[in-house]
């Protein structure tokens, strides 16, 4: 198919360009800038493709919202194989194919339209109508409307709200009535042996390691005994380290299904990353394979803000068709179309483009979750038709739900008495669990918190601005109308929180012009940090931090008068908490059951967005202000920089040992808890183990569980640590990337241990491998989430990409599209003064060393992921010590060589 404007693909400083005569041209980078200097152009992926050609006055039209337009929820990735894949169309075999290709998936993407049900079609001109603008929006929208036979007519009008109110099609969810607790019988041995034989199937490869796997998993479902009724029963513990290829997911799947089903009750099953909550959500499907019983039985459960939520898309689709910016309505419309189509409105989802909010902007996408805690639950007109509500009800129903670490800290740490919770956890990656804890029961008395605090009480301020955002009062007026209790406290409330930090305060602060108690804090705290930073450190363009004694002048007195205002703001606050809860219990039965869900909302969040925080903040500026810090907890002053831009400082506080809370908090709900790992222990002992798990908080006598992989790693993979290349030069480092990436020809991971040092390497290393036909991609370069990024990197065996700890855990690529890992330096942790205090905990230079073989064990253990997978790991780095060279697996040799020798020796092994 020929268009009016040209096709263009880039790739490093060649663009191929389709032009409407049906040439194909190959032009330098520029005469690219020359001939598309504000001309129109067929793009994947726009961001992208003006990144790389320098053009910021392109006018692109981009294939990629087409096909969010023609298949929103069809997965695919960003790129014309990806869309040709994604499509059933041939591959594109080079990159002066891709044009064509991009040609043939709008023809494709056109005529998927025509087949649409003729109820259908009505619909998706409305929304490609609105997407116009009358002529001066969406390119794509006059193909639409040919691709149904008629022409579009840019001087019709257009109602918008009735184009894109998708959510009167929505389902309503239903109350059910509470579930009753889950009996108490336990699952033996044989039956989940039978149960996984079952589920793998009969004539699957025997896996003696998972079928013992799963038979020690049992004894996380055994009953509980307690001496007394008072006593709060310690639960089951197991840690169970399993090598990659043991089958671990099923493994643990198999008789946590048995026993929900056994027992009518419901097991939890808690991840890390989103990639191997995908993973596992997909293996539900051996458990019910009839789709519809499945999404009766399991349940993905996320934080609020990983949903859309529908009253932010309303009001963000209000102003669409009167919208002076294109680029607005085109986001309205695609989100409409995947509001229409979407099977729970999760934004972070396996059937959300993860592309999206590059193309469109966040603000737009992702941003319209309830990120700010601002719901207004059932006096909201979509509350029954919710998408976070469906998957919070859904989940009290099912037997098995996918959740994450975070969630699940959450939900523990916030439970009130009385509130009933899951009894069963499988924690998968819990190497992770300590990095969640950490997270979770941090404290920030910053000011981007504290002016966010004052955001939620107050909602927007000043005139004329447009904001989604309500107040307390806003959100609380209509239930306590009338109860001058209440009103009094809400207005008490209101008052106080004006003393917290106004729009503008980091300027202020910056300028040394404060405003209020809580900016002079901040004020003399950012004086302290930067006092006692040595010049290299205040011109460079990383965070600074400093312990917070001693004090400089003023900084006590500071402190006392910030703690009194907080004290002020959570008397009233507590009040109304309490008032609420206790209107609930006097009224309850005159109450309807959506007032009774709203004030017990509001008083959870009361607690959750102000009480919390407040009080943790009063108990932080209590101790700043003794002579001595608390034991439990590490404090230090921070101002926090990216590219040596201030955007938050303030006072911080964590866990010295963050698995004293989580253990705290979930020990009196559970009765069995599992937690699991290709990497949990350290070689020969458990200690660490059970140090970054908490498990001695949680059972006096924890089981553990081990199997080693099934995988050959001696006869798979080759290790190098390369003797002859100097870390600290940029140079040599890019060298070594680029040698070694040429010997792969890609399928190539580069980790970093920083990103100022990942930016440097791209910029040196792209060019000359793109223009050798390699795709190179980097994370925080390229404008595409981590997410799609790899997505990618799986799709194009001829492509490299670079990254941090994000790409490096949980990532999941079998096969041949990764075959070499390059590590630019041994991984140890950064000297914080909070890893400072952590070394002194845990053991000193043991526990730097723990962390450092863990990280290089998580980034080994991507190479090799199924049977036939063989692969390469380097470290560009000749400082490891030997006695790290025990994070590999037993039989693989470490040699230590010279980048030349290494690259034959790698060129020999990979082409065997």
């Amino acid at each position: 198919m020929l268009f009016s404007i040209p096709v263009l693909y880039t790739h490093g400083d060649k663009s191929f360009v389709l032009t409407p005569d049906g040439e194909l041209q190959t032009l330098s980078k520029a005469q690219t800038q020359m001939q598309f200097h504000k001309a129109g152009a067929i793009v994947c992926h726009a961001p992208y493709t003006m990144n790389k050609t320098g053009l910021d006055t392109l006018m692109p039209l981009d294939v990629l919202e087409l096909f969010a337009f023609v298949h929103p929820t069809l997965f695919c990735s960003p790129t014309p194989p990806g869309l040709s894949k994604a499509l059933g169309l041939e591959m594109p075999e080079s990159f002066d194919d891709y044009p064509l290709a991009l040609s043939a998936a709008i023809e494709a993407l056109l005529s998927d339209l025509k087949k649409a049900k003729k109820e259908k079609k009505k619909e998706l001109l409305s929304i490609a109508a609105v997407m116009g603008l009358q002529g001066k929006g969406w390119g794509w929208t006059p193909y639409i409307f040919d691709a149904f036979n008629t022409t579009y007519n840019p001087q019709e009008s257009v109602n918008a709200g009735r184009a894109l109110n998708v959510w009167d099609n929505l389902p309503e969810w239903a109350e059910e009535a509470p579930t009753p607790p889950p009996s108490h019988h336990g699952i033996t041995e044989e039956e989940a042996r039978e149960k996984l034989t079952e589920l793998v199937g009969a004539y699957a490869e025997k896996r003696p390691q998972q079928l013992d796997y799963t038979a020690t998993m049992t004894k996380i479902f055994a009953p509980n005994d307690a001496k007394n009724e008072d006593e709060i029963t310690t639960p089951h513990l197991l840690l169970a380290e399993a090598g990659t290829g043991t089958g671990k997911t099923l493994g643990y799947l198999a008789p946590a299904q048995l026993w929900a089903e056994k027992n009518e009750g419901c097991a939890w099953i808690s991840t890390y990353t989103r990639n191997l909550q995908r993973q596992i959500d997909s293996e539900m499907e051996r458990l019910y394979p009839d789709p519809t019983l499945k999404s009766i039985k399991a349940a993905i459960r996320k934080g609020r803000e990983n949903y859309l939520c529908l009253l932010n898309f309303q009001e963000t689709a209000a102003g669409a068709a009167l919208s002076r910016y294109p680029q607005h309505a085109v986001a309205v419309g695609l989100i409409a179309r995947w509001i229409a189509e979407t099977k729970d409105g999760d934004l972070s989802g396996a059937d959300f483009h993860g592309w999206l909010p590059g193309l469109l902007g966040t603000n737009r996408t992702t941003g319209l979750s309830d990120r700010r805690g601002e719901c207004i639950y059932a006096a909201c007109e979509h509350y029954k038709k919710c998408f976070i509500e469906r998957s919070i009800r859904k989940s009290a129903h099912a037997r098995l739900v996918i959740a994450n670490h975070a969630l699940v800290m959450n939900q523990t740490a916030l439970a009130e008495p009385g509130t009933i919770l899951p009894q069963r956890y499988i924690f998968d990656e819990g190497h992770h669990l300590f990095s969640a804890a950490d997270s979770a029961f941090a404290a920030h008395l910053t000011g981007r918190e504290t002016h966010e605090l004052r955001r939620w009480i107050l909602g927007p301020e000043g005139t004329g601005r447009k904001s989604r955002a309500k107040g307390l009062k806003k959100r609380l007026e209509d239930l306590i109308a009338g109860d001058d209790i209440a009103e009094k406290m809400l207005a008490q409330t209101v008052h106080h929180a004006r003393n917290l930090p106004a729009d503008g305060w980091l300027q202020r602060v910056g300028e040394t012009k404060p405003q209020g108690n809580m900016e002079h804090l901040l004020h003399l705290i950012s004086r302290q940090v930067f006092s006692r930073a040595s010049h290299g450190e205040k011109q460079g363009p990383y965070s600074l931090e400093t312990q917070t004694r001693p004090l400089i002048d003023g900084l006590k007195g500071q402190a006392a008068k910030v703690q009194k205002e907080f004290s002020d703001l959570q008397k009233p606050a507590n009040l109304l908490a309490a008032h609420l809860r206790k209107k609930l219990e006097k009224d309850g039965e005159k109450l309807d059951t959506d007032s009774r869900k709203r004030i017990e909302s509001a008083a959870v969040s009361l607690n959750k967005r102000a009480l919390l925080p407040l009080s943790a903040w009063i108990d932080m500026l209590k101790t700043l202000q003794r002579t001595e810090d608390q034991d439990l907890f590490t404090d230090w002053m921070e101002v926090e920089r990216i590219d040596g831009k201030v955007f938050d400082l303030g006072l911080y506080r964590h866990w010295t040992d963050p698995m004293k809370p989580f253990a705290a908090a979930i020990r009196p709900h559970a009765k069995g808890i599992a937690i699991t790992s290709a990497t949990l222990k350290e070689e020969g002992h458990w200690e660490t183990a059970f140090q970054r798990t908490g498990a001695h908080y949680l059972s006096e006598e924890p089981l553990t569980f081990f199997a080693d992989s099934p995988f050959d790693y001696s006869q798979k993979t080759r290790v190098f640590v390369i003797s002859d290349v100097d870390k600290k030069q940029a140079g040599q480092v890019a060298n070594a990337y680029k040698t070694l990436f040429n010997i792969a020809n890609g399928g190539a991971l580069g980790l970093f241990t920083a990103i100022h040092r990942l930016k440097a390497i791209y910029k040196r290393i792209a060019p000359s491998l793109e223009q050798k036909g390699f795709s190179v991609y980097a994370q925080h370069m390229n404008d595409i989430d981590p997410g799609t990024l790899v997505d990618i990197f799986k799709e194009e065996p001829k492509s490299c990409l670079l990254g941090t700890d994000a790409i490096r855990d949980g990532v999941d690529i079998p096969g041949d599209a990764l075959r070499l890992i390059v590590f630019d330096r041994v991984p140890w942790p950064r000297p914080t003064i909070l890893h400072k205090a952590r070394r002194k905990e845990f053991g000193g230079h043991a526990y730097d060393e723990a962390i450092t073989r863990l990280k290089l064990r998580q980034a080994y253990g991507r190479l090799i992921r199924k049977d036939t997978d063989k692969g390469v790991f380097v470290l560009l780095d000749s400082g490891l010590p030997t006695r790290l060279c025990d994070a590999f697996p037993k039989g693989v040799e470490v040699e230590r060589t010279g980048l030349k020798d290494a690259a034959e020796m790698i060129k020999k092994f990979l082409s065997s």
